[in-house]
């Protein structure tokens, strides 16, 4: 059987430890027909086919995550990233950037979501408030996340959908961050952040679909062929949504926590994909 595409001149670590690193592999769709030298790979190739010389670069076999949240890793690229502004005027840059550069008007009542700030990286140890984030979004609610996951950064539309006042008490578990004269700031703490965050509609499976498969190049371009998905019941029905689409680039096992099991009827602890 003659390949389809054929490399050369590379480390190619073939796991085998009877032959463990070649300089050439054979490939035809998608499986290895054979691994050896340069030249009796090259033997191999079909008429029309391509030949990759990898110029002594290394190849190994496709990386297996063994424990991702791919919902919430493949929604979040969708977020404005603010990991890594060294300033807060720099975090607001990239939020108005964000909304001059895309062009899809947003529906009516869409947050503007975010994640990563981190006051530590910046000159001035100050929280935000809610009228800086209004300065470049006063015409939506918006959501930012902090890189602790502990905190938000919210705008005065979204306090006022979540019915956030200046006297709105602090929740078990959780804090609205306060001014000295009293006023909430737009900061929530811990439990005080679901004030706010169970008003934003949640993704549908389709939803999660799309972004699923722009979080799959990402996976390639990090040499991941596979992964250990331990999100939830959405993530399945987005993950078999692609598998049935034909769209699915990824072998994935999907692991449902032994807490979850007594909801699970019917499905068994793990169950593949790809």
């Amino acid at each position: 059987m003659s390949a389809t595409i054929v490399m050369t001149n590379g480390r190619i670590h073939t796991m085998d430890p009877a032959n463990p690193l070649v300089t050439a592999v054979a490939i035809r769709g998608d499986k290895i027909l054979a691994v050896g030298s340069d030249e009796g790979m090259k033997v191999l190739l079909a008429p029309g086919g391509e030949w990759i010389d990898l110029h002594g670069r290394a190849v190994t076999p496709g990386l297996v995550d063994a424990h991702v949240h791919f919902q919430w890793f493949s929604l979040s690229l969708q977020m404005v990233n603010l990991d890594g502004a060294p300033s807060l005027a720099e975090a607001l840059q990239r939020i108005k950037t964000r909304l001059m550069t895309d062009h899809r008007p947003p529906t009516a009542g869409q947050w503007l979501r975010g994640r990563g700030w981190r006051i530590d990286d910046w000159p001035e140890k100050v929280f935000p408030t809610a009228a800086q984030l209004d300065t470049v979004v006063p015409d939506r609610p918006a959501f930012f996340n902090d890189k602790s996951g502990h905190a938000a950064w919210v705008n005065s539309r979204a306090l006022r959908l979540a019915g956030i006042s200046d006297e709105t008490p602090d929740p078990p578990g959780g804090q609205i961050q306060r001014d000295a004269t009293g006023r909430a700031t737009g900061v929530l703490f811990e439990e005080a952040m679901e004030l706010v965050r169970q008003h934003i509609p949640r993704s549908t499976p389709a939803q999660i679909a799309t972004a699923m498969q722009k979080a799959q190049e990402y996976c390639w371009e990090a040499g991941l062929t596979g992964i250990h998905d331990f999100d939830g019941r959405d993530s399945f029905l987005a993950l078999q949504m692609l598998k049935e689409q034909g769209e699915l680039g990824l072998r994935v096992v999907k692991n449902i926590p032994v807490y979850r099991l007594e909801h699970a009827i019917g499905v068994g602890l793990r169950s593949g994909f790809g």
